[in-house]
């Protein structure tokens, strides 16, 4: 084994291998005992194909040209929907619905709805057509949010069904046709504060007798997900409880199915989620957050009986029933990557679909998650994972400890992930330790934890993550003099927020990270458009709190080189923001390094930005924490930091 400082360990995942294996499964669909699902392609621009096939044999549908990816909400989902043999899905460069027969020869994808509108979360409509959640972009100033009913005819944008709230989601039709359920929510909040779950007879006139079975204005709770049984009682989510658990509504009657302080469904940031499975004998298979990671239970309702399924896998992303007694998941665990999977609920055996980037890494050289948690100002408990330095060709001298990544999620209403991941793989075996902070305002852990970052964004985040370095620090686990942050979104606010406000960091990377509250309130696409109001307090009237809470307005702060990085075509953070505090710190003098790169949006897709941005990254984390990388790395700008006398080995 050899000796070599940490940070400069050679890692057999290059930027090139990273973005390569950057190949995810989403979106997960079944239809005639058919399995469908979402792959991302970094080569070939980051584009998203639909593919189908089962443990002999799989094939991809969407031909060259083509990626199968809807900007409703900006952040989309649910972007394709599978009824007989026809595939009908949105296109990501003009947003149009196609249909695609996928028995046909050609197999040729024919364009159905004009341009000017956006659509998602489609599901067959009785007698022909789609329901699906439509976005109207035809008056720019004045997005109009609805569920629709589609011909499939030509040219045809679709038949508002209710367009009376400012969002929806999840239109879901009965076993008989009759009825359809979907949730709504309005301005200012986002779909877990407050949303309401509507069911309507649907008829050839539309909607008749709507009715709410859950939430509503007012009442602090998120209903979504519903799921129609095939006796017509009406599953769904809600965390009334404080938790997302599972209900079901039969006639005027509401009842819980398996009360538990565990989430079984998680924020609505992308369409489509899919936490559970109603089987053909009427049992449930369910996925929750619970301790050391997502779990799996058969619950038979009737009996009153609950079993969990063990499985290797940490996390799980989708649920769909396959057959009597097979279910089909996307399913990751903490040594191996993403893959669809098939799993005998009786027996428990697992049958593997697709896995499209298999882990490159020997067993000994993976790092594993390990769930720590924390306290932070005022005592609050904060959760984490940690994942320390592997790689089995290589131990730092006596006494080294490692520098540390402090890894911001965005959201900020997201979650770490302990799922395997070559991202944090690539830092971990160089040598790195990494801290996944789970800061107040995370998802998993319940409303009150959610709530932790009302009005407190920019405060309790960037406490928890300078909390985090402390434990670590105190713990004897990291290098105190060789803190990085690093985060992209609202992660990179929170980069910028902590870099200003503290010295505990010395460098930090923004991803297309939040400089100025005020211009993102002002500037922000629709879905998060009010999002700010309880993060921070409704705009402008707390134009005061914005402006104290704006890193832009905080540059004396800035101590610690920061390297910036921008998608020159981001709607969500647009370039302004990145542009505004790199020529503040350019005034200042303070170390930075810039890098936009032309055709991203809101988080990198194309293999060429995983790349050059990553490369980037360690160069400057070479450069500012004095050592060198063992990767021949292209050298980059770095305005302000003085060269170094001499470079680590």
């Amino acid at each position: 084994m050899a000796v070599k400082p940490y940070g400069a360990w050679a890692s057999p995942i290059s930027a090139e291998v990273l973005a390569k294996g950057a190949i995810g499964v989403a979106d997960l669909r079944v239809e005639g005992g058919r399995l469908f699902w979402l792959e991302n392609r970094p080569d070939e621009g980051g584009r998203q194909v639909v593919m189908t096939g089962d443990g002999s044999a799989v094939r991809q549908l969407t031909p060259e040209g083509f990626s199968v990816r809807t900007r409703v909400h900006e952040y989309g989902g649910a972007p394709y929907v599978v009824v007989g043999d026809t595939l009908y899905f949105a296109n990501f460069a003009d947003q149009r619905l196609y249909a695609q027969s996928f028995t046909a020869p050609d197999g040729a994808p024919a364009p159905l709805t004009p341009e000017g509108y956006r659509y998602a979360d489609a599901v067959a409509a009785p007698g022909g057509g789609l329901i699906c959640v439509r976005e109207d972009h035809t008056g720019p100033a004045d997005v109009g949010n609805a569920i629709v009913l589609l011909s499939c005819e030509p040219d045809d944008a679709g038949k508002v069904l209710f367009g009376g709230s400012d969002f929806v989601a999840y239109p879901r039709v009965s076993a008989d046709g009759r009825r359809l359920a979907w949730m709504a929510w309005d301005h200012p909040n986002m779909p877990w504060d407050d949303t309401t779950l509507h069911v309507a007879d649907l008829g050839s006139e539309g909607l008749t007798n709507v009715g709410v079975v859950a939430g509503g204005e007012g009442t602090a709770e998120s209903a979504m997900e519903p799921r129609w049984g095939a006796d017509g009682a009406l599953y769904f989510s809600s965390d009334r409880t404080g938790f997302w658990n599972l209900y079901v509504r039969r006639g005027d009657e509401t009842s819980a199915i398996l009360p538990m302080d565990a989430e079984f469904a998680g924020p609505l940031w992308v369409l489509g989620q899919s936490n559970y499975a109603l089987m053909n004998d009427g049992r449930i298979v369910a996925a929750y957050a619970g301790g050391g990671g997502d779990q799996l239970a058969v619950i038979d309702a009737a009996k009153g009986a609950v079993r969990q399924i063990d499985l290797p896998f940490t996390v799980i992303g989708a649920v769909q029933a396959l057959d009597a007694s097979i279910v089909a998941l996307t399913a990751a665990s903490g040594v191996q990557t993403g893959a669809v999977i098939t799993l005998d609920i009786e027996t428990g055996a697992v049958s593997l679909i697709r896995r499209p980037s298999p882990a490159v890494l020997e067993q000994g050289s993976i790092s594993q998650a390990q769930a720590i948690t924390f306290p932070s100002v005022g005592g609050r408990e904060v959760h984490a994972l940690y994942y320390p330095p592997a790689n089995a060709d290589f131990t730092a001298p006596a006494g080294d400890k490692p520098p540390l990544i402090v890894q911001v999620h965005g959201g900020p209403t997201g979650q770490a992930s302990a799922a395997f991941s070559l991202a944090n793989q690539f830092w971990t075996s160089r040598g790195f330790a990494v801290v996944d902070v789970n800061y107040g305002g995370s998802a998993g852990y319940g409303r009150a934890y959610r709530k932790r970052l009302n009005g407190q964004w920019g405060v309790v985040d960037v406490e928890d993550v300078i909390a985090a370095v402390r434990y670590l620090a105190g713990e004897g686990r990291i290098d105190r003099q060789r803190t990085a942050i690093h985060g992209g979104s609202a992660g990179g606010f929170t980069v910028l927020a902590a870099l200003s406000q503290s010295d505990v960091f010395r460098a930090g990377a923004s991803f297309y990270g939040v400089a100025d509250l005020g211009a993102l309130a002002r500037e922000t696409h629709k879905f998060e458009s009010r999002y700010l109001d309880n993060l921070v307090g409704p705009y402008p009237a707390a134009k005061a709190v914005y402006d104290a809470r704006s890193p832009l307005n905080h540059l004396e702060g800035f101590n610690a080189p920061l390297i910036i990085f921008q998608g020159a075509d981001d709607p969500v953070v647009p370039p302004n923001q990145a542009h505004s505090i790199l020529g503040a710190l350019r005034e200042r003098q303070q170390p930075v390094a810039y890098m936009e790169f032309a055709g991203e949006s809101h988080g990198f897709r194309r293999a060429e930005t995983i790349i050059a941005s990553k490369q980037a990254e360690l160069y400057f984390y070479g450069r500012v924490f004095g050592f060198t990388p063992a990767d021949a790395l292209p050298e980059i700008p770095i305005e302000n930091l003085p060269k170094p006398e001499a470079a680590g080995v």
